[in-house]
């Protein structure tokens, strides 16, 4: 017999509405909420959530986005609340947990946030329906999940069914070979990607040098993509892309499901020539056309010093990050793999 469905009010962040209105397009059981997040003069929250009595009795969810530390506080403030509005069931969907890569001390003094923040979210108040599901994808380090308290039920997806579900629709499925940045990558993916040939990576102190070799695996004439769970300045992906380019691959792409890029690090990806097409448009003919090109050519051959022109033929992220998407998006080579069917058939766990 078929376990039926049930229906859920989800609930979202400003960041995550266009995350939240995809979720809700798979499934007329979804339906979306709203929360004016409004503020005090004094820069503290002022929240209020919309229709509160029509949430007892019902599957409740909310959809967050931990972008930074300012926004945690308020969306906080929500979680703990929707609960205690005696709604049957409740769920947090935080695709993105962001202090994941500081998870374990390795000098006295260290403060694990990541800790921390398992901490905070293990005290959301028990709903009718007993414990919290918190639905994360791709935690940087699995012994995370043992960071939350009994009043939490994590449950850890991955964003690695999208990338196959993409790399099954390239004119060259065939000569695809997947590259882990290093052992810790290999680790988390290799299972979910064992039907692909591989190749590994590691880190190598050559001085003060950090240097990139293969440690095994043949890249030679093949479209090889690079597989992580998260880009922070990309400089490990670049490094990555140039010793397999010097070893014969066809092309070069990479997937990471969290592309945090701080500080518009992903404009280092940006195919540098379709900048220049896009931007020479905007230039009429006069003087300045002229010293535009000029321009150009000097942006180019800075950048080529640490990144060819067009060396990632595909950047594939998911939308856990969406100041991110929004910043990327139209930009080549990045394509976004989105979570909404993921997310909406978790919501039904």
């Amino acid at each position: 017999m078929e376990r039926s469905k049930k229906k859920v009010l989800l609930f979202y962040c400003v960041e995550a509405e266009d995350l939240a209105r995809k979720v809700a397009a798979q499934s007329n059981l979804i339906q979306l909420q709203s929360i004016n997040w409004r503020s005090f003069d004094d820069g503290f929250p002022n929240l209020f959530i919309k229709n509160a009595h029509d949430i007892r009795g019902q599957h409740v969810a909310f959809l967050g986005s931990f972008s930074s530390p300012s926004v945690i506080f308020e969306q906080l403030s929500v979680i703990y609340a929707l609960p205690m509005l005696f709604c049957a069931s409740f769920s947090v969907v935080l695709p993105f947990f962001p202090t994941g890569s500081f998870e374990r001390i390795e000098e006295e003094g260290d403060v694990a946030t990541a800790f921390t923040l398992a901490r905070m979210l293990s005290n959301t108040p028990i709903s009718r329906g007993g414990p919290t599901s918190l639905v994360i994808y791709d935690i940087h380090a699995l012994q995370e999940r043992f960071y939350f308290g009994d009043s939490i039920l994590p449950v850890f997806e991955s964003g690695i069914p999208l990338l196959k579900e993409r790399l099954q629709k390239l004119p060259e499925s065939d000569k695809i070979v997947v590259a882990f940045p290093d052992d810790g990558a290999w680790k988390r993916f290799h299972k979910l990607l064992d039907h692909f040939p591989m190749v590994i990576c590691n880190k190598v102190r050559e001085g003060d040098k950090r240097i990139v070799r293969i440690k095994e695996g043949n890249p030679a004439n093949c479209h090889v993509v690079i597989v992580d769970d998260l880009v922070q300045s990309g400089g490990t992906l670049i490094e990555c892309q140039k010793v397999l380019a010097e070893k014969g691959a066809a092309k070069v792409s990479a997937y990471v499901t969290h592309g945090v890029f701080p500080k518009k690090s992903w404009e280092r990806f940006v195919h540098k020539n379709d900048n220049g097409r896009v931007a020479s448009t905007l230039v009429d003919c006069s003087i300045f056309r002229v010293f535009f090109h000029l321009f150009l050519v000097v942006i180019v051959v800075v950048g080529a010093s640490e990144v060819s022109v067009k060396a990632f033929a595909h950047f594939w992220i998911s939308d856990s990050c969406p100041l991110t998407v929004e910043a990327i998006t139209g930009k080549a080579p990045f394509e976004v793999l989105s979570l909404a069917k993921s997310i909406s058939d978790a919501l039904q766990i």
